[in-house]
């Protein structure tokens, strides 16, 4: 099954607003760091998901998102392959919620990513690097078998 999806770091110029998991049950990133984002619903652009998503997830209106890239995680849960549109917001509007149905919203530093300050996904770390790094626009795979990252392989354009 392949599922088409966004993910979204909001970036204040010093941190990215990232979501820790931790309230839903089986939850494959539960205790994590990570993006907002989620799946795309039918008939829905990248564009469109990742607008909603970012305001159902942190109550914020972000204005002209930047496409950054594209990451495919071939398997990445037993026989799904994700599709994933990732972008970064720098305008942005409204008040950040309280109540998070995923977990708690926070603003990690950039140089704590940098310095792996985080309990992330391994591969995040590395494409979070290109993030901050402003690396060009990509298309990438991260490869995990059972939860371990394995290897990447990205071009840059």
């Amino acid at each position: 099954m392949n599922i088409l999806a966004t993910m979204c770091y909001i970036d204040d110029g010093e941190n990215f607003l990232m979501l820790k998991r931790t309230k839903k049950d089986n939850d494959v990133h539960h205790g994590l760091t990570i993006s907002v984002g989620g799946k795309i619903e039918n008939g829905e652009s990248p564009e469109e998901c990742v607008i909603r998503e970012v305001k159902e997830e942190t109550n914020l209106d972000i204005i002209e998102p930047t496409l950054r890239g594209i990451i495919t995680f071939p398997d990445f849960e037993e026989g799904i392959n994700w599709y994933t549109y990732l972008f970064t917001a720098n305008k942005f509007s409204g008040e950040i919620t309280k109540n998070c149905n995923e977990g708690d919203l926070v603003w990690v530093k950039k140089e704590d990513i940098k310095n792996r300050k985080i309990r992330t996904w391994e591969g995040d770390y590395i494409f979070l690097d290109w993030l901050i790094d402003n690396k060009p626009f990509f298309s990438a795979k991260f490869i995990y078998e059972k939860n371990i990252f394995k290897k990447y392989f990205v071009r840059f354009y």
